[in-house]
């Protein structure tokens, strides 16, 4: 089946206010997806702008090439956002005017079965955001030990029935190897309690779902050294937005942004700095930008959206 790889933008106008897109600037999407982010920088340039799109996912990149093709200034770039600095070096990329980081998953993704994300279809078990290297979740489920599935679905999931799931995982494997969305699913319902799932506003299996895919996507592990790394990519006045869609990614955001508008090392008390950490940044928007409850009604995926701000420094 292929995918067509339609994905409304969240937090679109918002994005536009604070990249404040400039004629003729230089900027870089490390989340490509559809290319709808990148689209309306590109169309509130005039069209002038140079945009490089970073993606692992070679459908998306075929999309969005397809949706921007009219657009001389864009280039794509087939690889993770973890590694965008070296993307955008090899790519003889100049400093950037701005970087914008959608990490949600996109609705394509999400919405085809046969990717494997999906708690609501039976599917191959994959959850590969790259499909052409990597893990898949079944293999992790197959072969991690009971300890690290349960610390993997409690710090990414914060699903509090962790070890009871894990337990239940490693019964069932040794029965018969996970391979479908499904097993997962039932293996998950076996594990939490009837009266419990009953008052869970979500499926029971959402957090679970959600810790799979941040470990056989790796994603958070690098985030911290990869908005670092964009940072250094910019122009002094340059801004690095990023869009998170749960806490342990928005925790992880600001904390990065709060240590490079203060680096300083210095006891508290100091009364002069004496470690040199001179701020990197300057963070915007007041803390983070959440959507419209227009656009929640028109894109309920959108509601638990954040937009983090901030803008380069000139460091002496």
């Amino acid at each position: 089946m292929t995918m067509e790889f339609i994905h409304e933008p969240v937090l679109l106008s918002e994005v536009l206010e604070w990249m404040d897109v400039k004629e003729n600037g230089v900027y870089a999407d490390g989340t490509l997806g559809g290319g709808g982010h990148s689209g309306a920088m590109l169309r509130a340039s005039g069209g002038t702008a140079r945009l490089f799109g970073i993606d692992r996912d070679l459908t998306a990149i075929a999309a969005a090439s397809e949706r921007l093709k009219d657009f001389p200034g864009f280039r794509a770039l087939h690889g993770n956002f973890h590694d965008g600095k070296a993307l955008l070096e090899a790519a003889d990329a100049p400093l950037l005017d701005g970087v914008l980081l959608d990490l949600g998953v996109s609705s394509p993704q999400l919405d085809v079965g046969e990717r494997g994300f999906s708690y609501h279809e039976d599917a191959p078990l994959d959850m590969r955001m790259d499909r052409t290297q990597g893990m898949t979740a079944a293999d992790l489920l197959n072969t991690w030990s009971e300890r690290e599935i349960a610390r993997v679905i409690k710090d990414y999931g914060e699903e509090k029935w962790a070890a009871r799931i894990a337990q239940i995982i490693c019964e069932h494997r040794a029965k018969k190897p996970f391979a479908t969305t499904f097993d997962l699913v039932h293996a998950v319902d076996a594990a939490i309690p009837k009266a419990v799932r009953r008052k869970d506003d979500g499926h029971p299996a959402r957090r679970t779902f959600q810790a799979i895919r941040i470990a056989v996507n790796d994603e958070l592990d690098p985030l911290d050294k990869a908005l670092c790394d964009f940072v250094d990519c910019l122009k002094p006045g340059g801004r690095l937005l990023v869009i998170t869609f749960h806490s342990l990614e928005d925790r992880l955001v600001k904390r990065c942004f709060q240590r490079l508008q203060n680096p300083c090392t210095c006891p508290p008390k100091a009364p002069i700095c004496t470690c040199g950490k001179k701020p990197m940044v300057k963070v915007l928007a007041r803390g983070a930008v959440p959507p419209t409850d227009e656009e929640v009604a028109r894109n309920p995926r959108a509601r638990s959206a954040k937009l983090r701000v901030c803008q380069k420094l000139e460091v002496e």
